[in-house]
């Protein structure tokens, strides 16, 4: 559960790479994940979350806590 974002469940997925001469490789795109504090208000503590940028977005326009709430309820959110 290393590289999965805990509140839009991005994670790593693979691909290939192409070459100029056109060859393809195998590799991996992975989300641009942060360690981040947030607090909740609603239940007056500090939570640590792994959450990509599009993840610090949405926490941003819905709020830490809504967005808590939907990802548990899509099962994204894990407990570490």
């Amino acid at each position: 559960m290393s590289k999965i974002c805990q509140i839009t469940g991005k994670k790593v997925i693979t691909g290939n790479k192409v070459s100029h001469s056109n060859r393809k490789t195998k590799r991996t795109f992975e989300p641009n994940l942060q360690t981040k504090r947030f607090f909740v208000p609603e239940l007056q503590e500090w939570i640590v979350l792994k959450v990509s940028a599009a993840g610090i977005r949405v926490i941003n326009k819905n709020g830490v806590y809504a967005a808590l709430m939907s990802a548990d309820a899509k099962g994204h959110l894990y407990r570490s």
